[in-house]
């Protein structure tokens, strides 16, 4: 297993560096495979939709649509899985963002009970309660 960095997920997804896109696309395309499948904490797949929306302009829908395809991938293992999976419906709902949706569902995960926050945006989530 090869873990794979943020900067490598997002110069992957948007080609914007000549020769560091040639580099992340020789990584995510050759060099990882079902044998040797990448690894992408959930900080990086945090940061990565972080940088997307705020760095790029992604919409929602195309950020979903990149964790969704990376989830299917043969070649990729993402960290906690099933967590990522519930905090991508929420962020694909409008509830919260990707990260928001995230905590609240490894809280979850990790058997908290709610997770308190000063975010209105993220209470409206089930796993959170605005203090």
């Amino acid at each position: 297993m090869i873990g794979i960095d943020t900067n490598i997920l997002v110069i992957y997804l948007t080609q914007d560096d000549e020769v560091q896109s040639a580099r992340a696309r020789y990584i995510m395309e050759e060099r990882l495979t079902e044998d040797s499948p990448g690894f992408i904490s959930l900080v990086s797949l945090a940061e990565m939709a972080w940088v997307l929306r705020h760095s790029y302009a992604l919409a929602t829908e195309a950020i979903a649509a990149i964790i969704h395809d990376l989830l299917r991938s043969t070649t990729i293992l993402v960290q906690n899985e099933r967590e990522v999976f519930t905090a991508l419906s929420y962020f694909e709902s409008g509830a919260a963002s990707f990260s928001d949706a995230l905590i609240g569902a490894l809280g979850t995960w990790a058997g908290c009970t709610t997770t308190l926050t000063f975010d209105r945006q993220a209470s409206r989530l089930p796993d959170f309660e605005l203090v």
